[in-house]
Formats: C-alpha cells, sequence, structure tokens
C-alpha cells in the first residue's frame, strides 16, 4: 500500500503512542516520568450514515435543506445547498486536518456500510471502506448497517481477505480497514466477549483521548437474524458506562463516544440550522441523561438528521452531543483543548460544516472513476421504463394513510414474483424504499421514463430475499396492529408508526385512536373478507419475516419459501414485464384511514 498523508498520520500516531508506553519504563531508574505541562489543542472530524454514497447523493439525499429540486435548493442559498460526494469531502477532511496536523482524529458514529449505492453494493462495500481508509479514518462505531451481510462479513470487511462466495472482485485484493471498528455494546452469546474492541486510546500532543463505539441496542429489530444469531446488543449507557470505567483505570480522563443512536430537532430542514437543537427529542437524550460523569462528548448518528446540542447527563452537567446529517453532506469540526496535567478537556467547541461541491481530492476522485467504470456494465442495463415519477420515499411520497405509489409497486412486484408459488398477497416495508424512480432521463441517455438496473437497486439496495409463507387471517391482523410502536411488543426507535405497503386487492382500514389490538378492520382480498380462521400465502422480504422494524408477528408464518434471488430482481422483473407501455404510480387506494 502506497505511503499516503493519512498512512504517515496514522503512523505518526502510533509512534506517539509506541513513545508513550514504553520511554516511561526506560527512564524509571533514573527519575519519575513528568508530565508535560500547559495545554494541547486537539481536532475530531466526524462524520456519521455515510452509506458509500462515493457519489454526490442524488435529489433530497443531496441536499442540506429543503427544495422541491436541484436547481430550486441553488436558488434558495443560504437555506439549500447541493452537498456531499467523497472527493468533495475528502478534500474538506484534508483542509480541516491541516489547521492541526499530527492532533487530529477522524471517527465515524457508523453506518458507513450497508444501504448503499451499487457502486458500493456491487463490491461488498469493499469499495467505501478503500474510501475511508483514503479519509484516513481512525475509528468507527459499529451502526446496525454494518451487521447487514452478518457478523462474519463485518469482520471480513475490519479484517480483509476475499468475499468467500464471490471472491476478489474489484480487480484487487482486500487489505480491510486501515481504521478500527468499536463495538462496546455487540458479544458473543457464547462468552460474553465483545466482537471487536469496546473503545480505544489515542495519545495526542501529550494528552490522552478515549474512544468508545458502538450500535444502538435495537438493532436486532433492523437487521436480519440470520447474521446477527452468535451476538448479543446490550443496553448502551451501561456499556458506555464499563468501558468509561475501564479507561479511567488506564489514567485516560477525556473520553469521547461514537453512539449509532440518535434524535431529532423541531427546527425547519434549513442549512440554516445545522448547528441548532430546538425541541430536541429522540433515544439518544435518554442515554446521555444515563453516562458517566466522565464522558465528554457524544457523536451520533442513525437519525440522519442534523443537530449540535448540549444535553445533561447524569450528573446533570451538559455535554456536547452532534450528528452529521447522513452521506457526507455534513462533517463535524470538535476542537479540544486539554490540560495535560490531568488530561481533562477545558473548552470543547463543536461546529457542523457543509461538504460543499467545490474542491475536490484528486485521489479520491480518481477511487470513484475506478469504481464507476467498474459498476457501469451492471448499472446501465435498461431494464423497462415507468409513465411518471414514483415516490416512495422523502416529502409528499405518501398519503395521509401512509401509503405510496412506489410501496404500491413493490408489493406488486413481490407478489406477481411469486404468484406461480400461489402468493395471494405481499407486504413491503416502506423502511425498505431507499430513493424514488424519477422520469426524467436516466443517466444512460436513452430517453425519459427509461429505468435502469442501477436506478432500481438504488431503491431496494439491501439484497433482500422475497420469501412466501402461510398465515391466516388472524396472524395478518395481528400483523397490522403491530404498525404502530405502542402496540407492538420490542417498540421502535422514536416511537416510529411503519405502515406496511400491500399489493392490489388486498385492502383494508385503521382507526388510530382505538385501543392497540383494535384498530384494523374491513380486510378484504379481491373484494372477499380475510376470514380469521383460513390460512393464506403472503409474500414479503426475509427481513420482515424475520420480525425485522419490530413486526414479530410476521415470525408466526409457517411453510416458508424462498424465492430463487433478491427483491431488487422481482422489481426489475416487474417493471420489464410491463415495458411497454411502462409501469405507472400505483394508485394509493388500498389503505383506509378512518378519523
Amino acid at each position: 500500500m502506497p505511503i499516503t498523508r493519512a498512512s504517515t498520520r496514522r503512523i505518526a500516531a502510533t509512534a506517539l503512542v509506541a513513545l508513550a508506553l514504553v520511554l516511561p519504563a526506560a527512564v524509571s531508574a533514573a527519575k519519575p516520568p513528568t508530565v508535560p505541562p500547559g495545554t494541547v489543542d486537539v481536532q475530531l472530524l466526524a462524520i456519521n450514515d455515510f452509506h458509500g454514497n462515493l457519489q454526490p447523493p442524488s435529489g433530497s439525499s443531496g441536499r442540506i435543506g429543503s427544495a422541491a429540486s436541484d436547481a430550486a435548493c441553488i436558488a434558495s442559498a443560504p437555506t439549500c445547498y447541493l452537498a456531499g460526494g467523497l472527493a468533495y469531502l475528502a478534500d474538506d477532511i484534508k483542509d480541516l486536518e491541516a489547521t492541526n496536523p499530527d492532533r487530529t482524529l477522524v471517527v465515524s458514529a457508523g453506518d458507513n456500510i450497508g444501504g448503499t449505492p451499487l457502486i458500493s453494493a456491487a463490491f461488498h462495500d469493499e469499495p467505501t471502506i478503500e474510501a475511508l481508509n483514503m479519509l484516513g479514518l481512525d475509528f468507527s462505531a459499529v451502526g446496525n448497517h454494518e451487521f447487514d451481510e452478518g457478523v462474519d462479513e463485518l469482520l471480513r470487511i475490519q479484517n480483509g481477505g476475499c468475499h468467500p462466495v464471490d471472491g476478489c472482485d474489484t480487480g484487487h485484493d482486500y487489505a480491510g480497514a486501515d481504521f478500527q471498528f468499536l463495538a462496546a455494546n455487540v458479544v458473543y452469546r457464547s462468552n460474553g466477549n465483545p466482537i471487536l474492541p469496546a473503545y480505544k486510546m489515542r495519545s495526542l500532543g501529550g494528552a490522552k483521548i478515549g474512544i468508545i463505539g458502538l450500535t444502538l441496542e435495537g438493532t436486532p429489530l433492523i437487521v436480519s437474524a440470520n447474521g446477527i444469531q452468535t451476538v448479543n446488543f446490550l443496553d448502551e449507557a451501561d456499556s458506555i458506562n464499563a468501558a468509561t470505567e475501564a479507561l479511567k483505570a488506564k489514567g485516560v480522563h477525556t473520553i469521547v463516544v461514537l453512539l449509532h443512536e440518535g434524535g431529532f430537532q423541531s427546527n425547519p430542514i434549513t442549512a440554516l440550522n445545522i448547528n441548532t437543537c430546538n425541541g430536541f427529542s429522540g433515544a439518544v437524550a435518554d442515554i446521555v441523561s444515563n453516562l458517566d460523569d466522565e464522558v465528554d462528548m457524544v457523536i451520533s448518528g442513525h437519525t440522519h438528521a442534523f443537530y449540535n446540542c448540549m444535553l445533561p447527563n447524569s450528573e446533570d452537567r451538559n455535554i456536547p452531543v452532534s450528528s452529521a446529517s447522513s452521506f457526507g453532506r455534513l462533517v463535524t469540526d470538535v476542537d479540544m483543548t486539554i490540560n495535560r496535567a490531568n488530561d481533562q478537556p477545558t473548552t470543547i467547541s463543536v461546529n457542523n460544516k457543509i461538504v460543499f461541491r467545490d474542491d475536490q481530492d484528486a485521489d479520491a476522485a480518481a477511487l470513484v472513476a475506478y469504481y464507476d467504470n467498474r459498476v457501469a456494465p451492471i448499472a446501465n442495463v435498461v431494464i423497462g421504463s415507468i409513465t411518471a415519477d414514483i415516490l416512495g420515499t422523502g416529502a409528499g411520497s405518501s398519503n395521509a394513510a401512509g401509503e405510496s405509489g412506489l410501496g404500491d409497486v413493490i408489493a406488486d412486484a413481490q407478489l406477481a414474483y411469486t404468484q406461480s408459488a400461489g402468493a395471494q398477497l405481499a407486504f413491503m416495508n416502506p423502511g425498505g424504499i431507499r430513493a424514488n424512480l424519477t422520469y426524467a432521463s436516466s443517466p444512460v441517455g436513452e430517453g425519459d421514463g427509461v429505468v435502469t438496473y442501477g436506478e432500481a437497486f438504488a431503491v431496494q439496495p439491501f439484497n433482500n430475499l422475497v420469501v412466501t409463507q402461510d398465515m391466516t387471517g388472524a396472524q395478518i391482523k395481528a400483523v397490522l396492529e403491530q404498525q404502530w410502536a405502542l402496540c407492538t411488543p420490542p417498540g421502535r426507535s422514536n416511537n416510529a408508526t411503519v405502515i406496511l405497503q400491500v399489493s392490489a386487492g388486498f385492502t383494508y382500514s385503521y382507526t388510530e385512536a382505538l385501543p392497540c389490538g383494535n384498530r384494523i378492520s374491513n380486510l378484504m382480498l379481491n373484494g372477499i373478507p380475510i376470514n380469521p380462521g383460513t390460512t393464506y400465502k403472503v409474500t414479503l422480504n426475509n427481513f420482515i419475516a424475520d420480525g425485522g422494524d419490530s413486526f414479530p408477528a410476521f415470525t408466526a408464518g409457517t411453510n416458508r419459501v424462498y424465492a430463487p434471488d433478491f427483491d431488487v430482481d422481482a422489481l426489475a422483473d416487474y417493471i420489464d414485464a410491463n415495458s411497454p407501455p411502462g409501469v405507472a404510480p400505483g394508485p394509493q387506494n388500498r389503505i383506509t384511514k378512518i378519523l
């Protein structure tokens, strides 16, 4: 591997750690070592929820601020800006690092991989790890999406080696992550040991810093169960406090937490509010309120929101808590002054900064170009056409009942894909829809309405399997009753309501004001009432079939049969089969909300 600016910095920092460990023993016979006097300024540069966005993210995912289009965003500055893209992020981090060379750490609060665009996902996210190595990332929390392909795959991503099925298909061997994933609350069921380090220490300018990393305890509710059968996910605050005690015992008193859990502020989504914290709520606030007083800062993620807060810990001492939105659109610049005599921070300044699309880092741009060229033969295959924009995510995509046009289409596609196996209805979780299908000219320039495989993959990027299973009418109703956080036993992060999308021919109504268990009514299949005692064949993806998104009632299904391909293939086949004339937006008339 060539020596780069990032690797040179890492070597220098490692040498400082080694010096701190070796020199005291070497000189102890002469006299006790002295602590360097005064203070030292250190810098942390943080990202979260990068999700493999090597190229500038498109649509609303590429804007900081709310606007109807990129052109409208540009026109509405300073309330909205186009942002993100690896080459721009790398340039910004390089510039920020230059303000405090050799005393900067680059960190992430998780979800670097998983749910990624095809340019990364086609190669099992190895391109994203190579990109983060190039950024000089030092430490990262594991996020829930780091577990999308299971624990064993995460360990391969950390340590390197060819993929066990696809081999090294990037054109070169995969060497692994130069940075360290941290997983303080993920332990093996067999022995209680963490799958990865809970924390790491680093000395910068004579000041010791402890970095703790972890994911949300609710990770099992939002990843496929098959890959995490060997591990447990523990309470976040308890895990942070245990790691803090271990760091304190090692003489470390400046402690930063990388936590893949977050919250939201009530301020409008505008670029003017990236450093505000009004009306804040979310799981991270409760976690912080239970933290050891020695924790000095929490860098958070998961919600894809931006905020810059001061939240009270267990001693009612306000500590900074930040989040840098997602997809590399922001970077959080943390400047700390640390008293070297007691290793305590005296000041902490936090500033979220927009990654503007101006100057690019040449090496990062070359890496993106390499993988863009390598994935093009897959991404640019035309699979069919659509007749208009089909929306499934973002503002305005769903009607008052929570039904989206793209949700309808995906459910229809999965039903069509499995009807030969006897499927009668299909469900789709809205959180699995990550992009819209837009009518405007496709990336390959084939004209308006054309859909490529790359565009379909952006909609469903998780490589979930399509399954069909038997469920009684009573079990189907039980699933639908769990759409509200208060009505499902595990609960949901931020008390979210998840309205399942359904296929053509299946209809139902709901009344939110009624008690849990009594909200669903008028269940019909092809105009015939659903019978609680009748068994139906139901299609869905394996993620929710295993109880994901807090739908444990799906696990009551029996006689499960797996389709041969992924959910995105079902969508691609459906678009192909209906082109021409092309797929129209779903009618959004299958779910009725009773006021």
